[in-house]
This record gives C-alpha cells, structure tokens and sequence, in this order.
C-alpha cells in the first residue's frame, strides 16, 4: 500500500527540533493524517529509522540520522493505539496478532519519487514496539560517490568488470555494505550482461535487474533460491549475505564456473573473511582461485560544512595521526604532518541538529587476491597472520584511510577512533 506525503507535511523541516515542533503542533488532527506528517519530517531529514517505543506511561518517537539516534518527543498511549493500527493495516500486517512479531512493507509517495518503509513490530512487555526503516532511492549513490580513493577506485573498477569471481563486501549491520554493492552493480548494468539478485529483504528496487527475496519459512533460502538463480543463465549474481556453509559452496562454485558473484559476509575486517569462510566449510585451495577481493569498510559522520571549523592538533593528535599513517608516507601524498596541520573539529549547529556532523562517507580497506596471497592462504594462516600479510603487501586499513579522510577535511579523529581500531 501507499502513503502520499504533501510538501505541506515537511515545510521547513530542517532540524531535530523543528520535527518536534511539527508533531507537537499537530498531536490532535487525526491518525492518519499525523502518520502522515512524522513520515514526511523523517524524508526530509533523511532519517533512515523512526523508532516507537511503548513504556510504562508513554511512547517515546525517535528517529536515527547518520547513524544516531535523537529524542523526539513523548505522546500518549491511547494516540499510539492509532498509528500501530494505521501502521500495520498499510503493512498488511495482521491488526489482531500482538503476541508475535510481525513485518511488512509500504510505500511512502512524495511529488518527487516513490520511498519504500519496511516495517518491523515487536511486542515489548509495554505494547508493541514499532520500527520503521525509510529506504530512500536517493541514498543510494554512484561508486565514485562512496568515498574511495583514487587507487581503491582503480581497483574496484578493474575486479567489478571481471568475467567472474567473488567480491566479498564485510563490515557489521549499517555499515554500509548494500549501498556499496548496488554502487557496484549500477557500475557495471548493462543491456548485454543479466544480474540477478536474492536478499533478504530487498531493500532498493533496481531497474532492469532481477531481484528475488527469500523466504524461510516457505524453504526459499539463500542456499536453495542460489541454485535457482544459477539454472538462469545469470552472467552476474548478488547474493545478499553469505550466513551457511552450502551457500559458501554454492557461491564458490558460481564464481569458479564462469559467474561473477558479489555477496556480504559480517567479519571485522577484510582478512577475517578467509577464516571466517573457512569456518564455514569452504575449502581453502578454492577460496584463492575464487575470489577476486575483499573490501571492508565502516561509515563515519562527515564534518558539517556549516559549523565545522579547522584548528590545529593538539600534540597528542598530532602524534596520533604520524604513528597511524606514518606507514603510508613513501606510497600515498600526504600533507605535511607538522605544526602547520589544520584538522577538522565538530562544533555544532541547527542544521546538523547540534551534532556537529552532516551526512555520512565511508571507510574502506580491502584485501586483493593474486597468486602470493592465494598460496599464504593455503599455510592456513591465523586472521593475525593474514592481516599482517595484507599490510605487508600495502594494504591501507581502515583506521588509516579514515586519518586520510581526516587529512582531506572530511571528518574527525574522533570519528574515525569511533567505528575503527586506531
């Protein structure tokens, strides 16, 4: 079902705190209409959640931008009574059901496109919960768009175009990993290629691109939609996450038989992945011939460009940032680290709700097989061993291409020290 959201819901909706202004002055029109105006206010800031949580008295409404969750305001119980109803009725969701969790999925209309809502209630020992994730085709990005740098780009570049093999995307839930792979297929979507998709749930509608989604509890699996997938003739194939042995091997072997695959994995970094591969049942002497690289990244909040401000380092910092990238000095251009650095430093202000950060960009390392690394791999070397490997063959990690990002103005140090180990 569809929500049609007016311009007139959103109107100078820039802030946190003009979005409580909005729904406080709004808090008697009728249901439908109020579910209307918290969804418009949530497009507009470009949340990607809106949470509803039951307590004792009331229901708090909250709402997480660039990763962060804020506080919108308190309203009573017997008005949430409405918009779980409303909620779950354009879910399709079952009104009566409030023991079990439920899910489901609408779409938000707005005069300039279409936004879908996946929805996911719970109950809680006050009511039910209700979370609502905005998935906005807008967020979704070109490849140079992402934040790699020039050499990562080449990179990618060249392995995205390869006839087959895998790219293993890694990172935990919200880092990024789906924008990074639609990135990629949007790179290389073309009238003579077929991409086919399974995931779990589909979160962007991609034209021309095949996309199916799984269903357990109809034994529609990763693993069993895969070997659907590969009686299709797909010249490329993304599977949204690889979670079991079979769908390890299955995936293994598309890549080794003339497929390229893209899929994600949840490990801590690029060269967990092998282990965590290998854990998984996968044979060591097919993982090298089969993947072409892995690339791990997180999200960091960038510096707003209204109240961010460049200062000098302190010693410490300064310190901090030689030790970290001194490693890199000889193969990548870097400012000179002295006493003349500026550095990015949050402030604060109503445009980037008083947090001092506007937007998100990420931060990539990634771990390119060639025949060195695919023989090191069948030493069956521990994820200490193979990290320090990929660094000793040139890898840039993740806490370094953050202090880059910091370099090039786009954040702060305490970003980067908040998502990576530094």
């Amino acid at each position: 079902m569809a929500v049609k959201i007016s311009k007139l819901f959103s109107e100078g909706t820039e802030s946190v705190d003009d979005f409580k202004k909005l729904i406080e002055k709004n808090l008697k029109v009728p249901t439908t209409k109020l579910l209307e105006i918290i969804l418009g206010g949530a497009v507009s800031l470009r949340a990607s959640d809106l949470h509803f949580e039951p307590q004792e008295k009331v229901v708090r409404l909250r709402i997480r931008i660039d990763g962060l969750l804020h506080d919108i305001l308190d309203m009573d119980l017997s008005l949430y009574k409405g918009i779980v109803s409303r909620v779950k009725f354009l879910s399709k969701a079952k009104l009566n059901v409030t023991d079990r969790p439920q899910s489901g999925r609408f779409t938000i209309e707005t005069e300039e496109r279409e936004i879908e809502a996946r929805t996911s209630v719970l109950p809680s020992e006050e009511g039910e919960s209700i979370v609502l994730r905005i998935l906005d085709p807008e967020k979704l990005v070109k490849m140079e768009d992402l934040g790699l740098r020039d050499d990562l780009l080449s990179v990618f570049d060249k392995e995205i175009k390869k006839p087959n093999g895998m790219v293993i995307i890694t990172g935990p839930t919200g880092s990024g990993k789906t924008t990074t792979l639609y990135a990629f297929l949007k790179k290389i979507q073309k009238p003579g290629i077929k991409i086919i998709t399974i995931e779990d749930p589909i979160e962007y509608h991609l034209e021309d691109i095949t996309q199916t989604q799984t269903n357990p509890s109809k034994g529609y699996t990763f693993a069993s939609g895969l070997k659907s997938i590969m009686r299709q003739d797909p010249d490329v194939i993304l599977v949204g996450e690889i979670r079991d042995g079979e769908t390890a091997k299955i995936a293994i072997q598309a890549a080794l038989t003339g497929h390229l695959v893209f899929s994600t994995l949840h490990t801590n970094d690029a060269a967990g992945t092998i282990a965590r591969m290998i854990s998984l049942g996968a044979n060591p002497m097919n993982l090298g011939p089969a993947i072409n690289v892995i690339v791990a990244q997180r999200l960091v909040r960038k510096i707003c460009e209204k109240c961010g401000v460049m200062e000098k380092p302190t010693l410490e910092e300064l310190e901090k940032i030689k030790k970290i990238l001194s490693p890199l000095l000889k193969t990548i251009h870097l400012p000179v680290l002295d006493s003349s650095l500026r550095i990015p430093k949050a402030k604060g202000c109503k445009y980037c709700n008083n947090t001092g950060y506007q937007g998100r960009v990420g931060i990539f390392e990634s771990f390119l097989m060639d025949d060195e690394a695919e023989k090191f791999i069948l030493t069956n070397p521990s994820i200490a061993a193979l990290r320090e490997k990929s660094v000793e063959r040139g890898m840039v990690t993740m806490g370094q291409d953050g202090m880059i990002k910091v370099l090039k103005k786009m954040t702060t140090i305490e970003e980067v020290e908040r998502v990576s180990e530094i």
